[in-house]
């Protein structure tokens, strides 16, 4: 792992930290990782934001398939020469917000650009034909930690829960990377579910709830989904307080307050 610095230095490459281009240089974070990952040598690996390769080229030597995605033109090629471009490795130059993940079972581990953790978490369970059978991801701590936490539900956390069980496996701090950050990190690893939570038709409506809850989330529901076309009845029948907040529901709750007829 010292390697890569060296190897930064040769290249004289400038870091684009607005991309959220923090690389990886601690090899006890990357041995993290991989171990909770639990990758297998069957398994097709989705990496995004691939940077130079220090995680891919650890990737490539367990998986039978990875597909690393990079948004930076400058990288590919770096890219290439530090991970040795092994015939099971894929690149693909593009956002991964807008690349089609794979429609076979697939894993997504990845030290992804923090401000695009949520668009992510969006891409891969409600906008791709098949989601993830796990996700290890190397985020920002706060945000891991808001996932993780079972008391305090934001949409992250309700977002998971319908698909996964999610844990923070380890602390991260900004010395482990190449600039450091200016936040603690996390590694949050994802173990979804064989099906989700609820079926479709129940999480558009979950979400459409949600929406209006969240905008204004110091209010009572009865302020919010309450003023819903029969929001309150359909609070009653979900047996939801509609003096309680949105983050106090837990899954289930939102669930059942979604399987409610709305019309």
């Amino acid at each position: 792992m010292s390697n890569i610095a060296a190897f930064l230095r040769k290249k004289d490459l400038r870091l684009n930290t607005d991309l959220g281009q923090h690389f990886l240089q601690d090899e006890g974070v990357l041995r993290a990782i991989v171990e909770a990952a639990k990758i297998e040598s069957t398994d097709h690996i989705v990496e995004i934001g691939a940077g130079v390769g220090v995680l891919t080229k650890e990737l490539t030597g367990r998986a039978k398939q990875v597909t690393a995605v990079e948004l930076d033109r400058r990288l590919i090629d770096l890219l290439k020469e530090y991970t040795g471009n092994p015939p099971n490795l894929t690149i693909v130059e593009g956002n991964a917000l807008q690349v089609s993940l794979p429609e076979s079972p697939y894993k997504i581990v990845a030290n992804i650009p923090y401000h695009i953790t949520s668009p992510l978490l969006r891409h891969a369970f409600l906008e791709s034909s098949i989601y993830p059978k796990s996700m290890t991801l190397l985020i920002q701590r706060e945000v891991a930690e808001k996932i993780c936490d079972q008391k305090d539900h934001g949409l992250l956390t309700i977002l998971v829960s319908l698909f996964g069980t999610p844990r923070v496996v380890r602390i991260v701090h900004p010395g482990a990377f190449i600039p450091p950050p200016k936040v603690d990190s996390a590694v949050l690893h994802i173990e979804c579910f064989k099906e989700p939570k609820a079926d479709p038709k129940t999480i558009d409506e979950l979400f459409v709830l949600t929406k209006a809850a969240f905008s204004q989330k110091r209010k009572m529901l009865r302020n919010t989904i309450g003023e819903m076309k029969r929001g309150m009845e359909r609070l009653g029948e979900a047996s939801i307080d509609p003096t309680r907040r949105p983050q106090t529901l837990n899954i289930d709750e939102w669930i059942r307050l979604a399987q409610t007829v709305s019309c």
